[in-house]
């Protein structure tokens, strides 16, 4: 006899299923506020280093300021350009960006300067390592290699020498200047510096006409003299010194 009995009822044959109760209609609640802000980060980190060595005093002369090349050139990688010190009218440029009026004179002054010499200056006026409103400088790329853009790398080393004149004595005042950095760090970039800068040291003191290491000073404006033309040679000078580059005669305005 099958035991039917026993057998679990479905829902179908069982008895009626007691209705559900009607769900309770759903509240809208604000969601609550978060106790802090989600915020991404943005961060962008520029690491700008420089060196410069002591100054050695040179005779005063045009052969004094044609020899900074040669300096450069046993540790160039890459042709060496000499800057000139800007025009007495550009002397508010300046490679900082948020100052709109100065970066536009800056970008004026060194649009025509070369993709690693434009590196270093603004590298090195950043740094205030080099003046460039009294300073001349020879720069080239020392060490490391460059982008597809033609721009040395953040851990290639970009300087050479800069130069200025002593107003009080006439003598130029020559001094090893070198620069890196951008986004990035490297340890061995500091060492490699160093090695660097005394090798740009020893070439400036084999140079003929140097007379010695001489403390550095800041120079001190004496205000334009190009187009005074010397009363001893009649040399027609075209800088800020104070003596003639060709014979050592005071420059003296008419």
């Amino acid at each position: 006899m099958p035991l039917e009995f026993l057998r679990r009822k479905s829902p179908a044959t069982g008895p009626a299923a007691t209705p559900a109760a009607p769900a309770a209609p759903s509240r809208s609640r604000a969601a609550p506020l978060p106790e802090e802000a989600v915020a991404q980060d943005h961060q962008l980190r520029l690491t700008f280093s420089g060196k410069t060595s002591e100054g050695v005093r040179m005779k005063g002369g045009a052969e004094a300021m044609d020899s900074l090349p040669g300096m450069v050139v046993p540790l160039a990688r890459s042709p060496v350009e000499v800057v000139e010190a800007l025009d007495p009218g550009l002397g508010h440029a300046s490679p900082t960006i948020t100052h709109a009026d100065e970066a536009n004179l800056w970008l004026r002054a060194r649009a025509g300067a070369s993709p690693i010499t434009r590196h270093g200056l603004f590298i090195l006026e950043s740094l205030d390592a080099l003046d460039p409103a009294f300073d001349t400088f020879a720069c080239a790329l020392l060490d490391g290699d460059l982008d597809l853009g033609g721009y040395p790398e953040y851990a290639s080393i970009v300087g050479g020498v800069a130069a200025h004149w002593d107003e009080s004595t006439g003598d130029l005042i020559v001094r090893g200047v070198i620069g890196w950095g951008g986004r990035g760090t490297r340890g061995d970039t500091d060492r490699t510096g160093n090695r660097i800068l005394a090798a740009l040291l020893g070439n400036i003191l084999e140079t003929s006409g140097s007379l010695g290491v001489t403390a550095l000073d800041r120079p001190v404006s004496g205000g334009s003299f190009s187009g005074v033309t010397c009363a001893h040679c009649g040399f027609e000078a075209t800088g800020r010194a104070m003596f003639c580059p060709k014979c050592g005669m005071r420059l003296l305005r008419g």
